[in-house]
Parts: C-alpha cells; sequence; structure tokens
C-alpha cells in the first residue's frame, strides 16, 4: 500500500478539493469540472492494490499485459490567488455489500489522501456529494455545508446559496454524510486541518436514477469557486445541467398525473415551512418513491 508522486512542486498553503462518485455523482463532477478549468497538473496517485479488484485484465497475443484498477489521483495547480491541490477517486473502496466505503480500507485511504496534503502544506481540505432534498428539479439546488471546526461555521453562512445541514428543520442539528465525503471531515479533523463538506441537492425522487445531476454540481462549483477565491467560467458546466434539465423533462412528462401532482407541491417546499399546497410528509414521500419505482417497473422499455 502506497502512495506514488510523480512530482514534488513547491505549493504555498494550498488547499485540497477531494471527492469520491456518489449520488447522481454530484461531487465529482464539479470537482473534475474545476481542476480541468484551472489546468491543474497530475501529482500522483494513491496505488491501487489493496484497495480495489482490477476492472479488466488485458491479454494481448494469449498473453496477460496488465490490470486496470480504478484510479485515486492527485492533481496541483499554482496560481496567483491561491494553490490548490486536487484528489479524484473513481471508487470508494468498499466491503461487505455496501455502496460506501467502510472500515479499515476507508480510514486508510482517507489518511493515504491526508498524508499527501500535509506533505504539500496544505491545512484546509473540501468534500463533496449530494444533498437528496424535497425539491423539484426546476428549482436551483442549494449548498448544504458541515464544517468539521466551530470557527468555520460564520464563514460558510456567508456564501451565496448554502445552508448548514444543522439548520435545515425536521434535522434536530443532526446529519449523516456518507462514504468517504464524509469520512476525510473527521479523519482531517482529527489530524488538525480545517475541512468542509459541500453538497448539491438533488431531488428525492431522482436519487436512485443512474445519472448524473450537473444542475447540483454547478451549485457545489459556485460556492468552492468563492470559497477558494478563484473566478471560473460556467459555460460549460451550464450548458451540461441545461441539457440534463430537458432529459429529466421528458422524463417527467411520462409520469401518470397523480404523480405530477404529488412532485409538483415540490415546486412550495421552502427551509422555514412548505407554503400552499403543501405540505410534503415523509408519508408523502415515501409514496412519491414508491409510485415512481413501480411506474418505471411497469413501464416497457424502448430501444
Amino acid at each position: 500500500m502506497g502512495i506514488r508522486l510523480y512530482k514534488e512542486p513547491k505549493l504555498e498553503d494550498p488547499v485540497l478539493v477531494a471527492c469520491w462518485p456518489g449520488i447522481g455523482n454530484v461531487g465529482i463532477i464539479a470537482v473534475d469540472v474545476l481542476q480541468k478549468m484551472v489546468g491543474a497538473e497530475e501529482l500522483g496517485c494513491i496505488e491501487p492494490w489493496d484497495f480495489f479488484y482490477p476492472t479488466k485484465v488485458v491479454i494481448r497475443d494469449g498473453e496477460l499485459e496488465d490490470l486496470e484498477f480504478p484510479s485515486s489521483k492527485f492533481y496541483f495547480k499554482r496560481t496567483e490567488k491561491k494553490d490548490l491541490m486536487f484528489f479524484i477517486g473513481e471508487e470508494q473502496p468498499v466491503g461487505g455489500g455496501r455502496g460506501y466505503a467502510e472500515g479499515i480500507k476507508a480510514y486508510q485511504m482517507a489518511n493515504l489522501v491526508l498524508d499527501v496534503a500535509i506533505k504539500f502544506g496544505c491545512r484546509r481540505v473540501y468534500t463533496s456529494g449530494a444533498a437528496v432534498a424535497p425539491i423539484h428539479h426546476t428549482m436551483r439546488s442549494k449548498v448544504w455545508v458541515v464544517p468539521n471546526s466551530e470557527d468555520l461555521i460564520g464563514e460558510m453562512r456567508g456564501y451565496e446559496n448554502t445552508v448548514l445541514m444543522s439548520d435545515i428543520e425536521g434535522r434536530g442539528g443532526q446529519g449523516n454524510i456518507t462514504g468517504l465525503n464524509g469520512l476525510l471531515l473527521g479523519v482531517a479533523k482529527k489530524r488538525g486541518l480545517e475541512a468542509i463538506c459541500v453538497m448539491g441537492e438533488i431531488p428525492l425522487y431522482l436519487q436512485g436514477f443512474p445519472f448524473p445531476y450537473p444542475k447540483a454540481s454547478k451549485s457545489v462549483l459556485e460556492v468552492l469557486s468563492a470559497a477558494i477565491g478563484i473566478g471560473i467560467e460556467m459555460e460549460e458546466i451550464s450548458d451540461l445541467a441545461e441539457r440534463s434539465e430537458r432529459e429529466i423533462e421528458r422524463l417527467y412528462e411520462r409520469l401518470p398525473s397523480e404523480i405530477k401532482e404529488q412532485l409538483d407541491k415540490l415546486r412550495y417546499v421552502t427551509y422555514a415551512k412548505p407554503i400552499e399546497p403543501g405540505p410534503i410528509t415523509e408519508e408523502d414521500k415515501k409514496k412519491i418513491l414508491e409510485d415512481i419505482d413501480r411506474f418505471f417497473k411497469e413501464e416497457p422499455r424502448e430501444g
């Protein structure tokens, strides 16, 4: 198990932005777009042998030539305002049939990521993912934020379109961030680093669909760019979000009217309290998900 570095750049107080796949690939799209837009260079990787099975066995002329694994790569970029580091993992190390990392492998990977961050002088880490929320897909996705230090709360409340997870009504100050996007916050706290998780909202009725939700990624990217202090062009991710919303609308129009009537109530949900024609109860949420699941299981597939 180890880290392979290709370069050893001199970085000044860099910020690390890390992510792994999750619901709607919300975080990984945002971070991938950010690192490409700033022109980040590849820095190194975490060797995969102790974390993953091969995704492909390459055979040529009858001989096993190579094994391909999910990548876990570091990138860096020196800028005039802020030096940046990125970590993008194609998969989370999982065990026991769970969808997210857990156990010793998860802690090992989290610590390896932070080993590299600390080596280059990093003192702050951002992670990113999705927040499943009772919203309609036509609404702008808010960004739920969870810092690992009370000192960061005021700063995170100051960014446009953010809400502290602990402030959301009905949560009683509690929350849960699955997988390494959340675990890294706790490990960073133990190792003396500031860390913040930013999560873009995805409608609860889209959480089970196997396609990305770049509308939430755009909201995450807006917050990350503001927090880091680097202005970036949003045209690419805006186009991606618009194309995705058109596809969702086509899907939405195929739903029976009684399901759409329930979903349309989500257009009026606010964080303070729902307004007419709500409210959306937990029972409503459960019924919506059951109805949508039943509809797509029964509907004949095309193509």
